[in-house]
């Protein structure tokens, strides 16, 4: 389901590459983003194939689907059928309360979290009725009442409490590292998608592994050492600072990689759109605007957050990381509005691996023990 419906928030962005567009998307892809997150905290309560959790999750799948179905009417209904802003609300309501519903039910036996869960529904009640009004508006009076949705619900999430439940880290923090690979998946499929149905070229070739390249060392750059070295300290946690990894080190700071890989996909997806329509100035064009914004402030924001993540939970800060997303937006995104995408991609391709082939040098011995502690 997600895999579809991060698939929708690209095609929105990619059917019209501009401001309003790439916010509009970043606003979808942050209410999708809440439904995964609530959903791996309940699953991490009860088992998901076992009894009503299992029909619970069915349901919500339901949900998830006919709200992926409306992202692209979100914002603007398109002629005929249902009203599709009313149509995205009424889904997102349902995935959020049939959550709730659930923890409720889940914690009959346990008081302290059913006032958790007490403290927690104002800021979810307040964030999905601010949407659905916002599906009777049009314009920056909408965008406002999403942005203002998503304010209510998120700081009602920081501020509300640290009574959770929290019974296998190791189930958490696949959760959140199986997005990120949905994310990443989906770029995938947005090199694939640009050059779909075109004849194939020595620079559609070019550009697909280059494309294929930035994806994979995006992956290396979390799942290497950066997700173990980070479960490791989560399991070494206890009491309030547990729940504060969770909630802060996966819940919020997994959202910026997210949306880092969703945008560097907008511009993946628009380079290979470029390389693959046959006219040869094309190949010379520069990438500009927001899919040169995308490619590179995507790829940056993406960098900057799992050094951050691992910051805040191991407590190892990788500054040449920080240095690397800073100079791809100061540096990179000026330069390559002068020089053509297919160059702007393969410095990107570059410059992501030189920054792995570094650590692995630098980093090698500490790369082992994190790794292969049996070996330490």
């Amino acid at each position: 389901m997600f895999v579809f419906a991060i698939t929708r928030v690209t095609d929105i962005m990619v059917a019209d590459p501009t401001g309003r567009s790439v916010l509009h998307g970043v606003l979808v892809m942050a209410v999708l983003w809440w439904s995964w997150v609530g959903y791996a905290w309940l699953g991490n309560v009860a088992r998901a194939d076992e009894g009503i959790v299992r029909v619970v999750m069915f349901a919500a799948m339901g949900a998830v689907f006919v709200t992926a179905i409306a992202i692209p009417e979100a914002f603007d209904d398109l002629p005929g059928g249902l009203y599709g802003p009313l149509v995205f609300a009424i889904g997102y309501f349902a995935v959020r309360a049939i959550h709730l519903a659930a923890f409720w039910l889940l914690s009959r036996d346990d008081p302290d979290l059913r006032r958790q869960l007490l403290r927690f529904a104002p800021s979810m009640v307040l964030g999905t009725t601010l949407l659905l009004v916002a599906s009777q508006t049009t314009g920056w009076v909408q965008t406002s009442l999403w942005i203002g949705a998503l304010v209510g619900d998120y700081l009602g999430t920081l501020l509300g409490g640290e009574g959770w439940r929290l019974r296998s880290v190791g189930h958490f923090a696949e959760r959140h590292g199986l997005i990120v690979l949905v994310a990443l998946g989906e770029s995938i499929v947005a090199i694939g998608i640009g050059v779909a149905s075109r004849p194939v070229t020595w620079g559609i070739v070019v550009a697909v592994l280059l494309g294929l390249i930035v994806s994979g060392l995006l992956w290396w750059a979390y799942f290497d050492v950066t997700m173990l070295d980070a479960e490791r300290a989560f399991r070494r946690a206890r009491g309030r600072r547990l729940i504060r990894i969770a909630r802060n080190g996966y819940s919020f700071f997994h959202l910026p990689m997210v949306v880092g890989i969703v945008l560097a996909s907008l511009g993946l997806e628009i380079v290979l759109e470029m390389v693959a329509d046959g006219n040869h100035h094309r190949l010379t064009d520069p990438l500009s605007g927001w899919p040169l914004a995308g490619l590179c402030g995507g790829v940056a924001l993406y960098l900057a957050s799992v050094a951050l993540f691992r910051w805040y939970v191991a407590g190892t800060l990788l500054t040449h990381r920080l240095a690397v997303a800073a100079a791809l937006v100061a540096v990179l995104v000026p330069l390559g509005s002068a020089v053509p995408a297919l160059v702007v991609l393969g410095i990107v391709a570059g410059v992501l691996a030189v920054m792995i082939g570094a650590e692995l040098v630098r980093y090698d011995d500490l790369r082992r023990r994190i790794r292969h502690p049996e070996r330490a």
